[in-house]
């Protein structure tokens, strides 16, 4: 008996305006061109899915035949610090190479580009044996998905990852061709880049140069893509239909009501309360030096972003209409199951379920939170060497997730990858985090005493990090591949400290596995497996960092002001908000709207009139930025990097009037390459002229 497709309908959230993040295998083809007259063919799509690239944390493009891509400045801030020095600040200064043998190879940054999916549903829960328990079907699901990871990465040669989607309605795996050779091209100034700096993020009208280009080589040689995204002629205008390609992060639109209750009241709350200890202790580290304030910056930075943005999500939370939208839809879908004897039978106890697990989660939120690695670099690598050889002599089906044969390759890639690490930083965010777990835990909780060994914080944490030796890929490198006997004979502090953490987080781990985790993927499935017997694909998955299409035109909003945003903004418009501040020489609380000296100096060489940034319809979270925006005609007409603040409780549920993304146009990109950054070769190589 199929589900009372009209009860729902009535009920639940209906897609509006261009709401959804769209897989490729399931673009609204056919509502797009009702509403807009577009059709887009599958040559068009493949067109748009191959320039686009994975960077770690978001998204960029192929720009050119000579494998040029662009993505966010704040995207590639990671990277630019990481080739920058005290004597040459890349991030602070800008850069641009004059020629190919200038470009900046970055160690250890790897760009992903998607090449196909398969559906992988039927053999994946066919792992799962009739009333197999909550905790050993997440396993079985778990280790079925790593090993087809095994044998396609065996057979294709290509990076191969597994992918949930609909909540465990379905399993996918998706392969992608991987960059390791990618170089630094070109970037504006740090104060350009983010001009306005936290005051602005996240609000509109903005003024940002947010990009920056890099380079995928290939055998010593530029990378030819298939496909590339060509700047457009002519830009974008008001009310013009635009498409963005990109990864979106993670969204929780599909969780029930009271996952979303625990969200708004108990685990925000408490994530921007630890955010806060957190960069507290990074702003004090920052001040102690020019060097410190440099490599504490992109910390920094990303904690004040992530904060900003929880804060949002919590703003949309609060609003009573937002979750009665969610709990009138529940109350639809669970009436429509009551009506069918086999779906009530296998899913209606499936919300009491959730609201259980709901209950442990919350209970076990302090120790999950705090026992484990956080954000330590070197921690997180010295548990996984000390976790290795005893993981690989199991069976894979016996082993933690990470380690099983079908994900081994990808954890071992991790720990040896050349990416550097900031000692500073680590050693700051250890005692940080210690601290807040003694305060939380309380200093008699066997994991604090095992940890501190009756010490400070401050002196466990410095101890162990300036006595690593972790942060050299080689030294990591000889204890992976020196097994058992080479971790038994490492006197590495850090190595010593993951030891001690390694029984604590597999406790607390299996506890949130067996009683949290197994339970949302089980019963979130199921309630899945309802909304698809109503729905089929006509609704699309929550955001999974994967590659997602979304649609809408150039539009403005009302910000609650009582007034229209503009929808374009200019170079006048930037200089006019650092004037207003009192330009360079204004107060120290005014240094967000400060400008770079030769940006004052080449002032009139500019077209002030050249459009800046604008705001558009599409339905966008974190992990689009750097997401290229393009036309109808698949030419690139902007760069993803923000949405407003209003709109940041689309995380859970979408709101037509507040879902406004923001994007670097085009035009300013060329604009500042040719006036202001003596990088008239690019523009020749974006355009063609």
């Amino acid at each position: 008996m199929r589900l009372s497709a009209l009860v729902l309908l009535l009920a639940l959230p209906a897609l509006r305006a261009d709401e959804g993040m769209w897989t490729f295998d399931n673009i609204p083809v056919q509502k797009i061109k009702a509403k807009y007259g577009v059709d887009l063919d599958a040559a068009w799509l493949k067109r748009l899915r191959l320039a686009t690239v994975r960077f770690p944390g978001g998204t960029g493009a192929f720009v050119s035949r000579e494998g040029l891509v662009v993505t966010n400045h704040h995207v590639g801030r990671g990277a630019i610090a990481q080739v920058s020095s005290a004597k040459a600040d890349l991030v602070k200064d800008g850069f641009a190479a004059a020629t190919r043998a200038e470009e900046v190879k970055v160690p250890g940054l790897e760009l992903m580009m998607l090449v196909s999916t398969e559906d992988v549903t039927a053999r994946v829960n066919g792992a799962v044996k009739p009333g197999t328990a909550d905790k050993d079907a997440l396993v079985a699901r778990r280790n079925a998905l790593g090993e087809l990871r095994r044998a396609e990465e065996a057979a294709t040669g290509l990076t191969c990852e597994p992918v949930t989607l609909y909540q465990g309605g379905e399993y996918w795996l998706y392969r992608y061709r991987k960059f390791s050779d990618v170089r630094l091209v070109a970037a504006p100034e740090l104060q350009v880049a983010a001009f306005g700096g936290d005051p602005d993020n996240y609000t509109y009208p903005r003024h940002n140069l947010d990009f920056a280009l890099f380079r995928v080589y290939e055998n010593g040689q530029p990378y030819k893509p298939e496909a590339i995204l060509p700047f457009s002629a002519k830009g974008v205008a008001m009310d013009e239909l635009t498409f963005i390609s990109g990864h979106p992060g993670s969204t929780y639109r599909q969780q029930t009501h009271a996952q979303m209750v625990y969200a708004r009241d108990t685990g925000i709350p408490f994530q921007l309360r630890s955010m806060t200890r957190q960069k507290v202790a990074l702003q004090a580290l920052s001040a102690t030096s020019p060097e410190a304030h440099r490599i504490a910056a992109e910390a920094i930075y990303g904690i004040e972003n992530g904060f900003k943005r929880l804060s949002g999500q919590l703003l949309g939370l609060a609003k009573p209409e937002n979750l009665r939208k969610v709990e009138d839809a529940e109350r639809a879908l669970k009436a429509a199951v009551a009506k069918d004897p086999a779906q009530q039978a296998r899913v209606g106890g499936s919300w009491d379920r959730v609201a259980q697990a709901v209950a442990r989660q919350k209970a076990l939120l302090r120790e999950s939170s705090h026992v484990g690695a956080g954000r330590v670099a070197l921690l997180g690598h010295a548990l996984t060497l000390v976790r290795l050889p005893g993981e690989e002599a199991k069976p894979s089906a016996e082993r933690l997730m990470e380690f099983s044969d079908g994900n081994l390759k990808a954890t071992k890639a991790r720990v040896l990858a050349p990416r550097p690490v900031q000692k500073l930083v680590d050693a700051t965010l250890l005692a940080a985090g210690l601290q807040e777990a003694r305060e939380d835990l309380g200093a008699d909780h066997p994991f604090v005493q095992a940890m501190l060994g009756g010490q400070s914080p401050e002196a466990v944490a410095k101890a162990a990090v300036e006595g690593s030796k972790l942060d050299d890929p080689a030294v990591r490198k000889q204890l992976a591949e020196g097994g058992r006997a080479a971790l038994d004979a490492s006197s590495d502090p850090m190595i010593l400290l993951a030891k001690q953490l390694d029984p604590f987080n597999r406790a607390v781990r299996k506890q949130v596995e067996d009683e949290v985790t197994s339970v949302f993927t089980e019963h979130g499935g199921r309630i899945a497996e309802a909304r698809f017997k109503a729905f089929g694909k006509t609704l699309y998955p929550d955001a999974t960092f994967t590659l997602r299409l979304g649609y809408g035109p150039v539009a403005t909003y009302a910000n609650g002001t009582g007034t229209k945003a503009q929808p374009f903004t200019t170079y006048m418009g930037m200089y006019d908000r650092h004037l207003g501040w009192g330009g360079n020489a204004a107060a120290a609380e005014a240094g967000a709207w400060t400008l770079p000296q030769r940006w004052l100096d080449r002032q009139g060489q500019l077209d002030l009139t050249t459009p800046f940034n604008f705001i558009y319809a599409c339905d966008t979270v974190g992990g689009n930025s750097g997401s290229p925006v393009v036309n109808v005609k698949g030419e690139f007409v902007g760069i993803n990097f923000d949405s407003v603040f209003e709109g940041q409780g689309g995380y859970y549920v979408y709101d037509p009037d507040t879902k406004r993304a923001v994007a670097t146009d085009a035009r300013a990109i060329l604009e500042a390459l040719r006036r202001i950054m003596d990088a008239g070769h690019l523009v020749t190589e974006l355009t063609g002229k």
